[in-house]
């Protein structure tokens, strides 16, 4: 079986855990601080705060801007339910948006006209890897007095003119889930520039209170501390930020693994008349975190559930990113959105199929899934 996905875990991450376990300091730590600049560093951001997963970073964020129940925010549907879900959480309202037939990512030609005097932000989603045409967003934001929080959970290490996804909206939250580019298992980061809102993010991650555990175990640190607001638990522990360290001193090497594996799907699928394979825009680079492949229905006897049926059989790990939110009962019954409301995404969904592709296939795996691939297709083909 070639799985949908395999953690790129290493003796040096293995060994980094050993010590942190030796070191007797489990939680939020030094690690965890040693993490975020590395990590900080490495996208360009001046701040970076490690959290517990990718959801907590999006709700962190959101929080530091005052997001509050009578607030809306511009959400692509297409995107994992994370990204809608930490808008809901603070009783707010996610405005969903349709995507580009291109890129995936939210269409930008469509935010301006869903702007109310209660929207606060805009999210824009790095779908796959591949970033977002910023500039007409951060330019419509500025124009409206939005903010913008980047979801990147899946922007490692993704740029945009020359710029890493991390330092160009307000806020950008990342994931270290254990299918990501990176991973710490579970575990995210919010990245800004602004101190400020940093320094929100740090307090409300553990509780709202005036120093975290490091800090008041440290020899400059007092074992006092107040309550300074009502705040979370969403901290990320030093057994975890252990696994981050080394994922960031490889994740260039391991990026250039995804790109070679895309780059030889994409030759393998471009002359199909059965499927397209994922575009790359010439403003940034592609993550490669996902292979999304567009199934052409119309020059098949199936649909592309059958597709991975068949592909599963043939021991083809496959995925499908994502079911638009307008799409699932809770966003119907919740927020009263329907099925053709959002007609690019809806038909992206029937036809997207995202294939295998981590550091750890060898060639031979490569050669399997694409011959697997055409042949599965020439099989269902009118």
């Amino acid at each position: 079986m070639i799985p949908f996905h395999r953690p790129s875990i290493g003796e040096a991450e293995i060994a980094e855990v050993v010590d942190t376990l030796r070191s007797g300091w489990l939680t939020s730590g030094p690690k965890v601080r040693q993490f975020e600049q590395l990590f900080g560093a490495y996208v360009s951001a001046r701040h970076a705060v490690a959290v517990s997963s990718g959801t907590a970073a999006l709700q962190l964020a959101l929080e530091a801007i005052g997001l509050d129940r009578r607030d809306e925010v511009i959400v692509p549907t297409y995107t994992f339910t994370a990204t809608g879900e930490a808008v809901a959480s603070f009783g707010a309202r996610p405005v969903l948006a349709d995507c580009r037939s291109d890129t995936l990512n939210i269409d930008a030609s469509t935010v301006e006209s869903l702007i109310t005097p209660r929207t606060k932000a805009v999210i824009p989603v790095h779908v796959a890897g591949q970033a977002c045409d910023m500039d007409p967003l951060v330019c419509l934001a500025r124009r409206h007095g939005l903010h913008v929080v980047e979801d990147a959970a899946h922007a490692v290490p993704t740029t945009y003119r020359g710029r890493p996804i991390g330092s160009i909206g307000d806020l950008t939250a990342f994931s270290f889930y254990a299918t990501k580019s990176i991973t710490t298992g579970e575990g995210g980061m919010v990245t800004t520039e602004r101190e400020d809102l940093a320094a929100r993010i740090r307090r409300m991650s553990l509780h709202g209170l005036s120093g975290d555990t490091w800090s008041r175990e440290s020899d400059q640190g007092t074992r006092f501390y107040e309550v300074l607001d009502l705040g979370f638990k969403y901290n990320l522990t030093d057994v975890a930020a252990a696994i981050g360290i080394h994922q960031v001193h490889k994740a260039d090497e391991m990026w250039r693994r995804r790109r070679e594996i895309a780059a030889s799907y994409t030759k393998a699928f471009t002359a199909l008349d059965t499927c397209t394979p994922p575009r790359e825009m010439p403003y940034g680079t592609h993550a490669w975190h996902l292979y999304i492949v567009e199934v052409n229905l119309p020059a098949l006897t199936h649909d592309r559930d059958e597709l991975m049926r068949r592909l599963r059989a043939r021991g083809i790990g496959t995925a499908v990113h994502f079911a638009p939110l307008h799409l699932h009962r809770a966003y119907r019954e919740r927020f009263g959105y329907a099925p053709g409301a959002f007609p690019v995404a809806e038909q992206i969904f029937e036809r997207a199929l995202s294939l295998p592709i981590y550091p750890g296939m060898t060639d031979a795996d490569v050669a399997e899934v694409t011959q697997a691939m055409r042949d599965t297709l020439g099989e269902l083909r009118r």
